[in-house]
């Protein structure tokens, strides 16, 4: 069963989805020019959808409509990642899709570098300095 760290790492995917197709995100054809994580987020919404009942099917469509009506509420964000938490539950051989869709294959580890002089580490990289002036001696 996946754990809260797999969905929660599909929160900006499913963000910049929502941003890019609204709530057409499960039933509209591609946008050019989306950016990969538009395309990944958008993956993992219509694998989710194509996999559960009726039922599943309603409860996902009304968390995206919530979702992209309100994009700046991270409620109704949740409450879309508690729709895909509930489908693995029923579906646990959707997991392997959904991780296959993420970059690195689901790994569970995102990192995003954003901004001047900003580091991305997936891990322990040891000391990271940034900024002006490192390396020369001012006497």
């Amino acid at each position: 069963m996946a754990d809260v760290e797999f969905v929660q790492g599909m929160t900006q995917f499913l963000r910049e989805s929502l941003g890019v197709y609204g709530d057409e995100v499960l039933t509209g054809e591609a946008v050019a020019g989306a950016g990969a994580g538009a395309e990944v987020g958008r993956g993992v919404l219509r694998a989710t959808y194509g996999r559960v009942d009726e039922r599943g099917r309603e409860g996902l469509v009304e968390a995206v409509q919530e979702a992209a009506a309100e994009p700046g509420n991270e409620d109704a964000l949740g409450v879309l990642r508690q729709e895909i938490r509930r489908a693995l539950r029923k579906h646990p051989e959707l997991e392997g899709e959904l991780a296959a869709l993420l970059p690195g294959g689901g790994s569970g580890t995102t990192v995003i570098a954003s901004g001047a002089r900003s580091i991305a580490a997936g891990g322990n990289i040891g000391i990271a300095i940034t900024g002006d002036g490192h390396g020369s001696s001012k006497r």
